[in-house]
């Protein structure tokens, strides 16, 4: 479970009934445009149908007036009311990872943010030129930086210019070390934040020479996570899409390695004697009500269809009436919604 989710564990103690709405929000061309005018309409009639409360619905109809436009197309969007208060409304970048749903329930599916953000590991971008460059901290979960430090190098001699004569070497001798010295300004700078944070990438682009420099400097710990992007992004004209498009493409290497080094360590499981993971509903959800889960993988196509009991207290979860250890059953609940929860 990500920091986020841990963050949202008040929602779920609170009581309903839950609106949950999911939605593609995206703004950017003809189609999404008429879709965004559209869009509270279709959610306004669904609402009704499935039987929110008429403050519920004010408050979704009022949420609704802020659209996604200004972001980066394509963008879902997840809004969670209760008692016709707004409990979270997000705007979740990248195309929908789930179908669409509007749905009234005892609690609310929080599902969207585990698909659109598996992980929310720091990881840091480093935009490097030999007059110094910028960190950006960054979340795999957020569309903006958490923090940016500038570093401005020295900048005297700090071009190499061919002129010629017996000074020329020891011109371009000085030259050289100003980049290098920059660079470890740079360098020292980035090691600092990846420590701070325990980034799990660091992601190096920019001027070719200042990105070798920078890189030679870095200490074993941010080399580890090192990968370079082979763009100089701090030019007029570069390419802020390609840029944005390669730096995301990064991030989600990264958390597939993640994801891969989980698998291989619960198909080791397998077959042991005493085996540390379990898998199949009835043992997560038993392993769940015993808090001696870890970590959870969830595979969302062989979970559909199933529902478990959403329970009111601890252990919040059971597959039939005789396991709630005495909690209220609040309902129904597809099963991915209630074990994460």
């Amino acid at each position: 479970m990500t920091n986020t989710l841990h963050t949202l564990a008040d929602v779920y103690r609170k009581p309903g009934p839950w609106v949950t709405i999911y939605t593609d929000a995206s703004t950017g061309n003809v189609d999404s445009l008429h879709a965004d005018d559209v869009r509270p309409e279709n959610i306004a009639s669904a609402l009704e149908e499935a039987g929110a409360t008429k403050d519920d619905r004010k408050a979704v109809a009022e949420a609704l007036r802020r659209s996604a436009k200004g972001l980066p197309d394509p963008v879902a969007r997840l809004i969670v009311v209760a008692n016709g208060s707004v409990e979270l409304d997000e705007f979740l970048p990248g195309p929908l990872a789930l179908p669409e749903f509007t749905s009234v329930n005892e609690v609310p599916n929080l599902c969207p943010l585990l698909w659109h953000r598996p992980d929310d590991f720091a990881y840091v971008v480093a935009e490097v030129g030999r007059d110094g460059g910028e960190i950006h901290l960054r979340r795999a979960n957020g569309l903006q930086d958490d923090s940016i430090t500038h570093i401005e190098g020295d900048t005297e001699n700090l071009k190499k210019v061919p002129s010629g004569g017996w000074s020329q070497g020891r011109y371009q001798h000085r030259t050289e070390n100003i980049w290098k010295a920059n660079a470890a300004d740079i360098s020292g700078e980035i090691d600092k934040v990846v420590r701070s944070c325990r980034a799990r990438l660091l992601v190096v682009a920019g001027d070719i020479r200042a990105r070798n420099l920078v890189a030679e400097q870095l200490s074993e710990q941010s080399k580890d996570i090192l990968t370079v992007v082979e763009s100089h992004s701090r030019t007029e004209g570069a390419d802020k899409e390609a840029y944005a498009q390669e730096i995301n493409k990064r991030v989600a290497e990264c958390i597939a390695r993640r994801q891969a080094q989980l698998l291989e360590r619960l198909n080791n499981q397998k077959g042991r004697a005493n085996p540390e993971s379990t898998e199949g509903i009835g043992s997560v959800v038993h392993a769940l009500q015993q808090a001696q889960v870890d970590t959870l993988l969830l595979e969302s196509q062989g979970l559909n269809g199933h529902r478990l009991l959403a329970l009111g207290s601890e252990p919040w979860t059971a597959e039939i009436d005789g396991e709630t250890a005495g909690a209220p059953v609040l309902g129904e609940v597809p099963a991915p919604s209630t074990l994460l929860r």
